[in-house]
Formats: structure tokens, sequence, C-alpha cells
């Protein structure tokens, strides 16, 4: 007697569930220890990196609370015992504490008027390749500052010339960078390119007061009309804004006008 057709598709079912499973027991017999041994091993692994990154937070925020000590023994005036602990953090710290760690000691050094030692620990920092980008262009910034009676202008122009000339993204320290290589131009009497780049750091936003003041009076003084510049600028942006208000109150809603409508009838 033939088997029907239901009955041919749980053969099939109960073979294809049987051959699997032999399969599934050839592959652990045979490779059964090994497979056990490498869920272990990413396990183990995993959970070295948690207690890792753990610790790596732990100790951040000790040497967070050492340099803030350090910085507290300099308000109070004692300048050996912040320098101990900035040592030791320059010594033994994260990098990037580390570096912060050498630059306040190199500005420790700077008080002290031995601006070759403060240059030297800045060009340290500048040089470090681990260090992100940013902090290095200030640790270069700094050192060229202490180095800046020592070197010709021409170098100094050179040295911050890709702080001064990137455009994407900009440089976080463009401005101090731009005056430093202005003030070197003025004395090679390059007085356009100088002038242009007072000129360039009055219209930077987000710089310091005091550096904006100084800029647009020696560019003004070099004939960079700053002033007008920024004047311009200021106003061509009013008059966006003012734009885009006004698009805003015509997609807006009546009921503001109305309002308004009848606070004027109730004034006259």
């Amino acid at each position: 007697m033939a088997l029907s057709p239901t009955n041919d598709a749980a053969l099939l079912q109960e073979v294809d569930e049987a051959v699997r499973k032999d399969r599934l027991d050839t592959i652990m017999q045979n490779y059964g220890r090994w497979i056990v041994g490498g869920v272990l091993a990413a396990l183990l692994a995993f959970g070295g990196y948690l207690f890792w990154s753990h610790r790596q937070d732990v100790a951040r925020g000790e040497q967070a609370e050492q340099l803030i000590a350090a910085f507290e023994k300099l308000q109070s005036n004692q300048p050996r015992a912040a320098a101990a602990e900035l040592q030791k953090l320059e010594a033994d710290g994260d990098p990037a504490y580390g570096a912060v760690a050498a630059m306040q000691q190199a500005n420790i050094k700077a008080q002290t008027g031995d601006l070759k030692a403060a240059a030297a620990l800045m060009a340290k920092v500048a040089a470090d390749t681990k260090l992100d980008q940013s902090l290095r262009d200030l640790a270069l910034i700094r050192q060229t500052a202490f180095e800046y009676d020592t070197l010709k202008p021409a170098a100094v122009i050179a040295r911050l010339k890709p702080m001064v000339d990137a455009k994407d993204p900009a440089s976080s320290w463009f401005a101090s960078a731009a005056e430093l290589s202005a003030t070197a131009h003025y004395q090679l009497g390059q007085f356009d390119q100088a002038g242009a780049l007072y000129g360039r750091i009055a219209k930077t936003p987000g710089v310091a007061k005091s550096l904006e003041s100084r800029a647009v009076q020696m560019a003004g003084m070099l004939g960079v009309d700053a002033v007008a510049d920024r004047a311009s600028e200021s106003a061509a942006a009013d008059k966006t804004g003012a734009a885009q208000a006004a698009a805003g109150d015509q997609k807006g809603s009546a009921a503001p006008k109305a309002a308004a409508a009848g606070k004027a009838e109730e004034v006259n």
C-alpha cells in the first residue's frame, strides 16, 4: 500500500531532523571543546575589557583631582608643592593630563623668567602625536611666544602658517597664531600682510575682547577698516534676521496680528 503525500512529508522531515542531529553530534564530538573554549575566552576578554574601562575611568578621576590640587597650591602661593604634583602627573598620568601638567609647569617656569625651560616643555607637548591636535597647537603657540625674542620673524611666520592658513576646519587657535604672525610681518615691513591678518582677527567670531580691540586698532593703523567691515557684517546679519522674522510672521497664525490691531485701536 503506497504512503499518502502527508506521510511522505512527515517521513522526510524526520529524516532531515535525524541528519541534522547526527551532524551536530559529529561537530560537538570533534570541535566541542574548541567551541566551548572559544566562548569562554570571549566572555573572559569582554569581562577584562569592562574591568579595564572601569579602572581607566577611576584613574582619570584621580588624575583630575590631582591636577585640581596642584592648581589650588598655585593659588595659595605654593609653587614648589604645585610643581611636585605636576611633575608626578606628567610622569604617571594619562597623556592628556600629563600634557596639561607639563604646560602648567612651563607657565610656572616662565613666571620665574626661565623662558628657555618653559619653551622646551611646550615643545615636548607640541611634538607629542598621541595628543589632540588642538592641544598641540596651543602648546606650539605658547612655545613660540616664549621663544619670540630669539626667533627671526620669518621663522615665526613659517611655524604658525598651518594654523593661520587652515580653512576646513579652521584652527581653534587661529586668532592667537595670527596675532603672532601679524607682528612678525610688521617687523619685516610687510604691512599689507600684517593689516590683512589683523582684519581677519577682528572679524573672527568669539575672539576675546582684548584681542579684538588690539586687532581693530592695528588694522586701522595699517589701512584696514576692520570697524567698517564688522559694522557692515552686523547690518547684513540684522537684515537677514528681520527678513526671517517677517517670513515667520506671514506663516504664523492671524491671532497675534488681531491682538496687535485690537491694542492699537485701544490706544487710539
